[in-house]
C-alpha cells in the first residue's frame, strides 16, 4: 500500500509520467543500492530443486526488468529466488522507437513493445565474468536481432548461447515475444525443431563431459490448444528442459474502459488482464506433458493468490514482472510467503 500510493506516484511525478524512465531510474537505483545490500536480507526461505537446480524459494524475477544484468544483487537482496536477465540478443540493439511502454493503472496492467533492447549477448557475458553472479539461479534469456533474417535465426541463437554458456544456470528461448517482426514464426513446427535441435547439440558441445544447461521455452499465450500441443511434441522430442508459460498477449481483453484509448497501442499486454490465461496455459502444458516438464508459471501475478493458482495449476516455479513494477518489491516476499505456507499436494 505504500508504494502504491507515496512510492510509485512520486516516482511518476519525478519522471513526468514517462513509464519507461521510471523503469529506468529504478534499475539504476537498484543496481547502486545492490552493491551494499545483504543478499536475500528480505527472502523467504522456502527451498525446491527443479531443473537440477537449487532455488531458495519459488519466486524469481522475470526477464525483461532487467535485460543486461546491471542490478543483479539488488534482486537476491529483495528477496527473489532466481534471476532471469535478458531477453538478450547476438547483436545490440537500440529496440523499437520511443515511446513503447505504457501503464495502465486502472487495468493493473502494462502495455510494452520494447523490442529486445539490450546491449549484446558479449557486453552480458563481459559484465558476469567482472561482476559475477547474483547468489541465486540465473536464467538468461536469448532472442533474435531484430536485423537477423528468420531463416538465419538458429546461428544468432547459438551465438548468445555459446558467449553465455559458462554464467547460465538455466537459458530461457524467447521465440514468442510479439515485439520482434516474424518471431513468433519460429514456434512453427518445423523453425522450432530445427532450433531446439541445433540448440540441443551445441549446449552437448559446451558441456563436454558435464550435464548440459537446462534449455527452456518461452511460449505465447494467444496459440490455440492444437499449436501449442504441437510445440509441447517438437520440446519434448528435442530434450527441452522445461516451458516458461507466458509471454505477454496480443489480446486486449481485460483493458478497463476508462483506459480504452490505449487499447490501439501494439504491443503485449500483461498484468491482470493475463492471471487467468497464463493459468490456462501453464494447467494445459501440464496435463499435455503428464506432468513431465517442469514450468515457470509466469504473467498477471498480482498477489500471492495468482502464484498460488499457477502453482496448483503445475507450475514449479513462477516469476514475477508486471505486478514488481506496479506494486513494488513487497510483492516478492508476500507471494514468497503465500507460496510457502501452501499446503503440499
Amino acid at each position: 500500500m505504500f508504494f502504491d500510493k507515496i512510492v510509485r506516484p512520486a516516482l511518476y511525478r519525478l519522471s513526468y509520467h514517462d513509464p519507461e524512465l521510471v523503469h529506468e531510474r529504478t534499475v539504476r537505483v537498484l543496481a547502486r543500492l545492490g552493491k551494499f545490500a545483504p543478499r536475500g536480507a528480505f527472502r523467504v526461505d522456502d527451498p525446491v530443486t527443479v531443473l537440477g537446480l537449487r532455488f531458495p524459494n519459488r519466486v524469481g524475477l522475470a526477464a525483461g526488468m532487467d535485460k543486461n544484468g546491471r542490478a543483479l544483487p539488488a534482486w537476491a537482496a529483495l528477496g527473489f529466488g532466481f534471476v532471469e536477465v535478458g531477453t538478450v540478443t547476438r547483436l545490440a540493439q537500440p529496440g523499437n522507437p520511443k515511446p513503447r511502454l505504457f501503464s495502465l493503472p486502472a487495468s493493473d496492467a502494462v502495455i510494452n513493445r520494447m523490442g529486445f533492447n539490450n546491449d549484446g549477448a558479449e557486453a552480458l557475458a563481459a559484465k558476469l565474468a567482472r561482476d559475477g553472479k547474483p547468489g541465486v539461479p540465473l536464467g538468461v534469456s536469448i532472442g533474435k536481432s531484430k536485423v537477423t533474417p528468420l531463416d538465419e535465426a538458429v546461428e544468432d541463437y547459438r551465438f548468445s548461447l555459446r558467449a553465455l554458456y559458462p554464467y547460465a544456470d538455466y537459458f530461457a528461448i524467447n521465440v514468442s515475444s510479439p515485439n520482434t517482426p516474424g518471431l513468433r514464426q519460429l514456434q512453427d513446427r518445423a523453425a522450432l525443431a530445427e532450433l531446439l535441435g541445433e540448440l540441443r547439440k551445441t549446449s552437448a558441445e559446451l558441456a563436454g563431459e558435464g550435464t548440459p544447461t537446462p534449455v527452456l521455452v518461452k511460449v505465447a499465450p494467444d496459440l490455440t490448444d492444437d499449436a501449442l500441443a504441437e510445440l509441447l511434441e517438437v520440446a519434448v522430442e528435442h530434450g527441452v528442459a522445461g516451458i516458461i508459460a507466458t509471454n505477454t498477449t496480443l489480446s486486449r481483453e481485460g483493458i478497463a474502459p476508462s483506459e480504452s484509448s490505449l487499447a490501439g497501442q501494439g504491443g503485449g499486454l500483461s498484468g491482470r488482464p493475463l492471471t487467468a490465461r497464463a493459468a490456462e496455459v501453464v494447467r494445459f502444458v501440464h496435463d499435455h506433458t503428464g506432468g513431465s516438464l517442469p514450468i515457470i508459471g509466469v504473467g498477471g501475478i498480482m498477489g500471492p493468490g495468482d502464484a498460488v493458482r499457477l502453482v496448483d495449476a503445475g507450475a514449479s516455479l513462477v516469476q514475477l514482472y508486471t505486478g514488481f513494477a506496479l506494486h513494488g518489491p513487497g510483492l516478492v516476499r508476500r507471494v514468497s510467503r503465500g507460496l510457502a505456507a501452501r499446503p503440499s499436494r
